[in-house]
């Protein structure tokens, strides 16, 4: 990867238990905001980025992924990094582990068993955090939920189980973690059903299946929905520059003006 005037980033997957998803690490190297950044914050939308990271990983750990956003129209954003609980992870014989929620095997396919009832505890948490960030004065228009491999798949349920429109929903690598067929989905309100979701996956993901990835999208438009996926040919269970990139513009061209 080519370092910039503005940055270096360096973004590779790490193995972290034998029958776990891998973390994804970032070294970013940044240099200050320069005056016409600054000056353009007072222009900015307030917006909020919440971003879920994958099993076995930490908040604090993704932090850096911040400093690759470096779009004006984001100068007015608010970063969430939280942490999962550790719990006991069934696909890693019980043992606890960071996690948001139970996953019954990995690798992870369209046909993989899933766990509602912890699933469930988990969205629970995550609306607590974006229902702090609307009482704040953030239109929830302007928010934003990011999640890499369970943390995808958590922004997903999360995304599609709040009750209000939000800015959009971006999947990396991630899963649909219920049944076509189960009562959460009609759970799912008419204004949840307006907010985009952008889902990007590697197709040499061997830890959530490009399958699992792929089903996705069917599942989506059967409700109605918008989704735009994005394969990236050779990529395996991690997040590249480009995925970042992209997933900026999105979100950059949804912002609500604060006018």
């Amino acid at each position: 990867m080519k370092p910039s005037s503005i940055l270096q980033s360096a973004i590779k997957p790490v193995a972290l238990l034998a029958l776990t998803l891998s973390i994804t690490i970032f070294t970013i190297f940044f240099s200050s905001p320069s005056q016409s950044a600054i000056a353009s914050s007072s222009m900015a939308s307030r917006s909020f980025i919440l971003w879920l990271h994958g099993l076995g990983d930490s908040g604090p750990a993704n932090e850096p992924i911040k400093s690759v956003f470096t779009s004006r129209q984001l100068a007015n954003t608010r970063w969430s990094f939280p942490s999962a609980p550790f719990q006991p992870v069934t696909c890693n014989n019980g043992a606890k582990m960071p996690s948001w929620f139970d996953i019954p095997e990995i690798p992870i396919t369209a046909n993989s068993p899933v766990d509602e009832s912890s699933l469930l505890k988990a969205v629970q948490s995550v609306h607590s955090m974006i229902d702090k960030e609307l009482a704040a004065g953030t239109d929830p228009k302007n928010v934003f939920l990011c999640g890499f491999s369970q943390g995808g798949a958590l922004t997903l349920a999360s995304t599609l189980l709040y009750p209000k429109t939000l800015g959009g929903g971006a999947v990396f690598s991630g899963w649909v973690p219920f049944n076509s067929t189960s009562s959460i989905i009609e759970q799912i309100t008419a204004e949840a059903k307006r907010t985009p979701i952008l889902w990007s996956h590697g197709t040499a993901d061997g830890t959530v299946l490009f399958e699992a990835g792929q089903a996705g999208p069917p599942f989506l438009q059967q409700l109605g929905m918008n989704c735009e996926f994005k394969a990236y040919p050779g990529l395996g269970h991690s997040i590249n520059d480009q995925e970042l990139k992209h997933v900026e513009s999105w979100i950059s061209s949804r912002l609500q003006s604060s006018s």
